[in-house]
């Protein structure tokens, strides 16, 4: 029986090398996807979840063969411990990953599981970097070549591929419905009782519309400077007065990359007439959002024009927690892009690159 086990297993360093490869991926693709919101990117989730299935019987082999260097102490070196710590992520990383597929909204304390999962994926990275200062060795030839080891792999991916269908079969059988994303339902059309999510520190105080106002500048013809009335839609202000900006309607679905999602019918002000009322010009590229918190994010001019500035969400105005008193509302974006606080809107020439810097240090300041 060992010795037919030995023969169904890959070379050690190409399974070692396979890992590497796999938790690589894993990372990149979970991470790319965080920016993926329409179906058309729902391959690279599929891919995610094979990859991450292939990932557990690659590591079956792996704990196999070094089982007794864990087990025996006399064996241990200096670099046994990061080992196991590395092992142990790597088994929660994926168990969480599977758990979040197959269960009912889940929550740790605070955060989502599928936010625990990606901490946890995300925590393999350094641990892993100085596993392979101790343990780097690369393959020989003699590891890829060879007919059995293309079949030992063809295996491997077909087995894969059967536990994510598997997977799939019983999430539909517990009635687990679930985004093309992994994301769940809460609070669809209940106006603001939907979850409120902050990335990292951005939560300001709540903001006084009574001091507030909206910027619209850079690569337009007249900057606009706009109160809170003015961008409040509704038949007519106080005076009876047709209101400044027409009201737009749209029923929109915010899916957070903290695993949930929520429908709503939102209210506010169409961005293409704010950049038609300020005279958008011909080099005008892209569109930056910008929070209260110095949070921001660009949409293509082409994108945002079609995107809503919402006051109102299901007939009740904004709560603070979800962007009061103006959110970008950006359908087939993920939530973290759909900013909150809005208190300027810049039309450039340019992407701003720094946003990636910005959303994870706005509001620490």
């Amino acid at each position: 029986m060992a010795d037919r086990r030995r023969r169904l297993e890959p070379p050690p360093r190409l399974v070692d090398w396979s890992i590497l490869a796999l938790v690589a991926f894993e990372v990149g693709s979970g991470l790319v996807s965080l920016t993926v919101g329409t179906p058309d990117g729902a391959w690279l989730f599929t891919l995610h979840a094979l990859a991450g299935l292939t990932l557990v019987g690659l590591l079956g082999w792996k704990f196999r063969r070094v089982r007794r260097r864990v087990t025996d102490r006399s064996l241990w070196d200096g670099a046994t411990p990061v080992s196991i710590l590395l092992g142990t992520l790597a088994v929660a990383a994926l168990a969480t990953g599977v758990y979040w597929t197959l269960s009912g909204p889940v929550w740790v304390l605070a955060w989502p599981l599928l936010t625990v999962h990606m901490a946890l994926g995300l925590l393999v990275v350094p641990v892993l970097a100085w596993h392979l200062r101790h343990r780097f060795r690369l393959p020989t030839r003699r590891d890829v070549e060879g007919r059995r080891t293309a079949l030992q792999y063809t295996a491997l991916l077909g087995g894969g591929a059967l536990a994510w269908r598997a997977q799939e079969a019983v999430g539909d059988a517990l009635g687990r419905e679930r985004r093309f994303t992994g994301s769940k339902e809460e609070g669809s059309g209940d106006g603001n009782d939907f979850p409120v999510t902050s990335w990292v520190a951005d939560d300001p105080d709540p903001v006084d519309t009574g001091d507030w106002a909206l910027t619209v500048d850079g690569e337009v013809e007249r900057a606009l400077e706009l109160d809170y009335a003015a961008v409040t839609p509704g038949p007519a202000d106080a005076d009876g007065a047709d209101a400044p900006i027409d009201a737009t309607d749209e029923r929109a679905l915010l899916d957070c990359t903290s695993g949930w999602y929520s429908e709503h019918d939102w209210r506010g002000v169409r961005v293409g007439d704010l950049l038609d009322e300020a005279g958008a010009t011909d080099r005008a590229r892209w569109v930056r959002f910008e929070s209260v918190t110095g949070y921001r994010w660009s949409l293509p001019v082409a994108e945002a024009r079609d995107a809503l500035l919402a006051t109102h969400v299901d007939g009740d105005r904004l709560s603070h927690g979800h962007g009061a008193p103006l959110r970008l509302v950006a359908p087939g974006r993920r939530g973290f892009q759909w900013v909150k606080w809005v208190t300027r809107i810049e039309v450039r020439r340019r992407q701003d690159l720094g946003q990636w810097l910005a959303v994870f240090v706005s509001g620490l300041d």
